[in-house]
Parts: structure tokens; sequence; C-alpha cells
């Protein structure tokens, strides 16, 4: 989730880019500048997929969507303006505190059906940081039940058959925003939906890792439960995050069978070549694929690590065959290409993803020229790394959101 506040480019409109193939935006953020909404139909991005992150933009993005929301995969290949956005419905890391995990048993901090201010400090008290102080608890909303937003999320996803769970995940990095006052040196952009950081100073207060974890793991199983993709934030707790996903899978891993093994077999007595499974030349091994009628589980079918800024180390425990998840990496210019550290170490993590697990996202807060700009650079940067043509990468990225978005 980022900002840009960069002058519109024209760089979108450059002739020899194939729009005509189809460019897929896999994250980003426009209703968070509602003003940008009616450019969406001008873009030259076929689809756009639209994050919701707290509860001020849930119905924003149910709006949008309802009005521009692609209906099937029929509208990656159409040339049609009017439909072409993906929703996706979550509640971002940075904005976890306000949530009250009141799906455990004995969870009495706090009662949302009967919210007092006593409850409501006992409730940051314990999910922040150090505990915050009575002014700071003040400055903050009532919290919100999870119970109540992930049964609001599962009636967003009976509408929106499409639908993602996002933006969810855990971040280490981010500190609360304090209450906007006078003397602040940065004033509050004009047409952002309520509810951000808008330019705020930060505080010393951290949502604590059990807590984000905790709401992370409940809005992941009901897209497991539902059979939807995820888009995920990672920042600065990438063996956090690890180990909350694996949490969930436990116990669901896929039965991996070795080449060796499969020789030991005697001939015909088992069909390691049947077309319902799929082969790793990476590992040299074969994977039971999944049934075509979804079965509910605990963790969703497909996930996004969204502007992945992991190592190649990391992204290598992502790609274990045993996962039962599809797992894809993410990229933007925005965050993989922002600092110099970054741009140094993205072609070899790059490199070291499959071609079928990449995905462009700009990660932008508003739509239009910039949106297009910024997938364009990413387009570019990821065929020039991978040794593609433009259109070879286009369409090949083309598939991979496909496959991520349908499965």
């Amino acid at each position: 989730m980022c900002g840009q506040n960069e002058e519109p480019r024209d760089d979108a409109q450059a002739a020899d880019f194939p729009w005509e193939l189809g460019v897929f935006d896999a994250h980003c953020h426009p209703t968070d500048t509602m003003s940008s909404i009616a450019t969406i139909k001008d873009m030259r991005a076929r689809v756009l997929t639209v994050m919701a992150t707290r509860s001020q933009d849930q119905d924003l993005v149910a709006s949008v969507a309802a009005k521009q929301g692609i209906k099937d995969s029929s509208a990656l290949a159409t040339q049609d303006q009017s439909n072409k956005l993906v929703p996706a419905f979550g509640w971002h890391p940075w904005f976890s505190h306000q949530l009250f995990d009141d799906t455990a048993e004995g969870n009495n901090a706090y009662d949302p059906a009967n919210p007092t201010a006593e409850g409501k400090e006992k409730h940051y008290q314990a999910v922040l940081n150090p505990a915050p102080d009575h002014d700071f608890i003040a400055s903050l909303p009532d919290p919100v039940s999870l119970k109540g937003f992930l049964a609001e999320t599962r009636r967003r996803l009976a509408d929106a058959p499409l639908a993602l769970i996002g933006e969810v995940g855990i971040d280490k990095q981010f500190r609360l925003p304090v209450a906007r006052s006078e003397g602040d040196p940065v004033e509050r952009e004009e047409g952002l939906t309520p509810g951000g950081r808008e330019g705020r100073r930060l505080s010393p207060y951290h949502v604590k890792m059990q807590h984000q974890v905790q709401i992370l793991k409940a809005q992941l199983q009901v897209a497991g439960e539902l059979g939807r993709a995820a888009s995920v934030h990672g920042v600065q707790a990438h063996g956090v995050l690890f180990d909350a996903l694996a949490s969930l899978w436990k116990g669901h891993e896929k039965e991996v069978v070795s080449r060796r093994k499969q020789k030991l077999v005697a001939k015909g007595a088992e069909d390691f070549s049947s077309g319902d499974e799929d082969e790793d030349e990476d590992s040299g091994v074969k994977t039971t694929a999944s049934p075509k009628s979804y079965t509910p589980k605990p963790f969703p079918p497909r996930v996004c690590l969204h502007s992945f800024s992991g190592s190649s180390q990391l992204m290598a425990q992502y790609l274990n065959p045993a996962i039962p998840a599809r797992i894809f990496f993410s990229f933007s210019t925005a965050i993989n290409l922002s600092t110099a550290g970054g741009e140094k170490k993205f072609p070899e993590v790059l490199r070291a993803c499959p071609d079928d697990r990449i995905l462009i996202e700009s990660d932008l807060h508003t739509a239009g020229n910039d949106m297009d700009f910024y997938l364009q650079s990413m387009y570019r940067k990821v065929c020039e790394v991978k040794g593609w043509t433009l259109e070879d990468g286009v369409k090949r990225i083309r598939k991979n959101y496909e496959e991520f978005i349908f499965g």
C-alpha cells in the first residue's frame, strides 16, 4: 500500500507497448482517491485488482466494483472499457489494531455491542506496544468486531463471485500515526479517503505481532472456506508471515513423489503420467493436482505475495512442491524499484521466480496515467530481466493473472 504524488505521465501511451494484449494490475488502491475513479475507463490497463484496507473503504470498493466489475474470464480478452475491476475485501495490518478479536472464546476485553471507554482502553493497551497512554487511545476509533467484519466480508464475497481477500498481512515496521494537529508540517491531501496516514507524524506504537497474525489468519480462513485467492502484505516480518501461512496448511501438504521413487514402482502398477498431475521440472517431482470441485480448506487456494521484497532464498521456501496453495509473487515499480537496495537485488529475485508465478502491480492510490505508467514500467523491467520480448512477457503475465484470479 503506497502513495505517489507525482504529476500524471504521458509515457503510458508509448506506441511500442502492446497494451492490446492485455495488461493487468494485480494490486492497487484507486478508491483511496475517489476522484480518480472516473479515469479508469480511459486507462490502457485491461483489469485492475482493487484492494480494501479498513472500515472507510470496504463500501467504496464494493460500490465501484458493482458498476465496473468484470463478470467472468471473457473480460480478460475484450477491449470493452466499461468493466475492468476485480474487488478485494480485507483489513490491512496497518489498521489491524482497530479490530477486536471476538472470535476467541473468553476474550472479554471489549464488547462492541456495549462499548465503553474502559473497554476501549483495555483493548488498545492489549494489542499495541508499548501500551499507549489515555490521550492517544482517545484519538483512536472504537474497536470493530472481527466476527462482524468476517460475516460482512462473506456477504461481500457472495455478491462478487470473483472477489479476493485483500489487502491483508503482517507489518513489523509500521507505526501508528498520531492525531492531526494545527502544527503539522504536512497538510492533509485533499480528496483522500479518510482513515489512512494522510501525512500525519508517526507515533512510537506498533501493533503486536500476535494480534496481527490472529487477524490475518482469520481472514485467510474465510478465503479458504470460499475458495478465493488472497493478496498478502509482508514487511520486515517474512519469517512470521511464512509461519502464519504454514500453520494454516499444516496437515494438508501435498504428497511429493520423486522420480527415483517412480522408477521403483513396477511398470503399470501406477500411472504417473496422468493428466491430473503437474510436473515441476526444477525440482524433478510430480504433484497431484487439486480436484476441479472445490472443497473448503483452512487456507486460500492461491496467494499473491504483493510487492514481494524477500530474498530468493525466502522465495524458494514458498516454492516447496508440498505446499498445497499456489503462491504467486507480484512486483511493483513503486516498491521493488523505489530504493537503490531494492533495485540492486530485484534481478536475482526475479530470475529465481518461476515464469508462471509472476504478477505485476502498481500499488498506487490513484488511477489514471500514473497507474498505466508504473504498470508499463514494471512490465518492461520484468521482460528485460527475464529476456522476454514485450509481447511474450505480456502474454505470459496475462496467463498468470488469469490463473491467480480464476484458479
